[in-house]
């Protein structure tokens, strides 16, 4: 993910933090120096949000280590200033795993809050949650809160919550999926519309979360409905195979001219028919702006890391790896050879057609 920091990998999955968490910690530290107006405030509201966020790792490692059971990789966790995504390979195909995979991290929180209270209570340092402020209040009792928080916020029934998973998967032991997710996030809109009135006469950060809610309810539903739309469908039905290609030999002045000759942005540079890379419009023209050498090869302008998919696989399967390379083009390979080119003006086309032949 762009503007993400590498912070470890740990039980085979990468843990990034994203570049915006940090203004999380300056806010917290400059709320914590107001209240306090000392150094020990704003370490001791540093550590909190610290402690936070490490728990919002080990909730989605509940996720992402409950998906390893059934077979699901995960491609990394990415922290937030909102919280944490486990980004799984792909979700689970049974109702009742996606419901305990769903659950997997509320249940850390739980154990970590009655960890948490056990502990207080031995050590007879309790006192009652009221007194406990964001700033202010006992330290492990604040972090016990703010996990009690996590818990109630993350099983609202609403997408993109854990809660609207949950829900969608109960749904979805009885009922079709692409029915159950529709349901689902009709549900979750609707609890959005409630935030949404409550926040306007009440509380504005309601009015967040309804916003929230509301865009990642819409987002489930739309990608189900893509889901069983191209489902099953293969790649070569929806790829282009009227396409040009670059030599490994070839020059930048070669990929100028075929850019003119025709609509094609992106060129897979290939090697006997095995594509090597591909160069990209963005990087041509970066390449030109910068040394402005005609003569140079193409692959001084090619992007080394090449994902492809097969000509086989479901269209379903490589929405993701669009996201995964940030691209607008995927070589389409058989048995190693390039037999086509799968973009995102063509998977919107070709989706728009099977919409209205369904029709």
């Amino acid at each position: 993910m762009k503007w993400s920091l590498k912070i470890g990998r740990f039980a085979g999955i990468d843990v990034f933090v994203h570049f915006t968490f940090f203004l999380l910690v300056g806010w917290v530290a400059l709320m914590h120096w107001q209240e306090g107006q000392s150094a020990s405030a704003v370490l001791g509201g540093v550590m909190l949000i610290l402690a936070i966020f490490m728990c919002v790792v080990l909730h989605e490692y509940g996720h992402a280590l409950m998906a390893r059971r059934y077979g699901i990789p995960t491609r990394d966790i990415i922290l937030l200033p909102i919280g944490g995504v486990a980004r799984l390979e792909k979700m689970p195909s049974k109702p009742i795993q996606e419901l305990w995979v769903a659950l997997a991290g509320p249940a850390v929180n739980v154990v970590i809050v009655v960890a948490l209270y056990v502990w207080l209570k031995l050590t007879a340092s309790w006192e009652p949650l009221q007194n406990v402020t964001v700033t202010a209040g006992p330290f492990l009792e604040r972090l016990m809160a703010v996990n009690i928080f996590m818990i109630i916020f993350n099983m609202i029934p609403a997408f993109p919550m854990d809660g609207g998973r949950v829900l969608r998967a109960i749904l979805a032991i009885r009922m079709e999926y692409g029915r159950a997710t529709g349901l689902a996030a009709s549900i979750g809109q609707g609890i959005a519309v409630f935030f949404g009135l409550v926040g306007f006469f009440y509380n504005p950060f309601l009015i967040l979360i309804a916003i929230f809610v509301w865009i990642g309810a819409g987002q489930e539903a739309g990608m189900e409905q893509m889901k069983s739309t191209i489902g099953g469908i293969p790649v070569q039905q929806a790829m282009v195979r009227d396409y040009k290609v670059l030599s490994t030999h070839d020059n930048l002045q070669r990929a100028v001219e075929l850019t003119l000759a025709g609509y094609q942005k992106d060129f897979p540079v290939v090697n006997d028919g095995i594509p090597e890379g591909i160069l990209r419009q963005t990087d041509l023209i970066k390449a030109l702006s910068e040394r402005d050498a005609l003569e140079s090869s193409v692959a001084s302008a090619t992007r080394g890391r090449l994902i492809t998919v097969d000509a086989a696989d479901p269209l379903d399967s490589v929405v993701s790896k669009f996201i995964d390379c940030n691209c607008h083009t995927l070589p389409v390979t058989r048995y190693g050879k390039l037999v086509g080119l799968l973009t995102k003006d063509n998977l919107a086309e070709f989706m728009r057609f099977q919409v209205a032949a369904a029709n």
